[in-house]
């Protein structure tokens, strides 16, 4: 067992002093919570594009980082699977950046995702009416490290298993429909 903060750097996001002003020719996407959605997906569609003189490079969000809702109903994190561009994450987010190359990113995603490491992450939040993970906690977080290849078959295995879930939910709607469509053509010569 390894705590997080030994392979990975967590780093608050961009402290923006002020509401954060769209600009439609902005150069810099701020990645912000409502980015995220419930399957914990980054999506940077309609993320706000702004104009910033003052980051720097640590800020920019890249390839392989994960993103860490650190507030809210949800403490989940998104992997950041492609390459974004001038993108920025703004505070209360936290940003891991895996720095030992002997652990995958799409590993600590799949780990800090899982129920169990959800609970012992909600067992150490902060607050009365909006909960919070601090950075401390989170660097705090103990994650099992196994060898680079048995962590590729884990989240294979878990990629497969999304794939299936996905499938088996499709496969039901699809059913319903059948259903419904042959109960309405029985219907319908009654």
């Amino acid at each position: 067992m390894k705590k997080l903060q030994d392979v990975a750097s967590i780093r608050m996001g961009y402290p923006f002093r002020s509401r954060i002003e769209r600009d439609e020719s902005g150069a810099i996407a701020v990645i912000q919570m409502k980015d995220i959605d419930d399957s914990d997906l980054l999506h940077l569609e309609n993320a706000i594009r702004i104009n910033l003189a003052d980051f720097k490079d640590h800020h920019v969000v890249r390839k392989g980082d994960l993103v860490f809702r650190s507030r809210g109903k949800s403490n989940s994190v998104a992997l950041v699977s492609v390459e974004l561009g001038m993108a920025v994450l703004a505070a209360p987010m936290l940003l891991i950046r895996p720095d030992d190359v002997d652990v995958l990113p799409a590993y600590l995603h799949w780990y800090i995702n899982l129920p169990i490491t959800q609970m012992a992450l909600a067992a150490q939040a902060e607050g009365t009416s909006v909960r919070m993970i601090s950075k401390a906690a989170l660097e705090a977080l103990e994650i099992p490290i196994p060898n680079r290849q048995e962590q590729e078959l884990i989240v294979r295995a878990s990629e497969m298993a999304i794939a299936e879930q996905k499938l088996l939910e499709q496969i039901t709607r699809e059913r319903r429909r059948l259903a419904d469509g042959v109960l309405l053509r029985y219907a319908m010569n009654a």
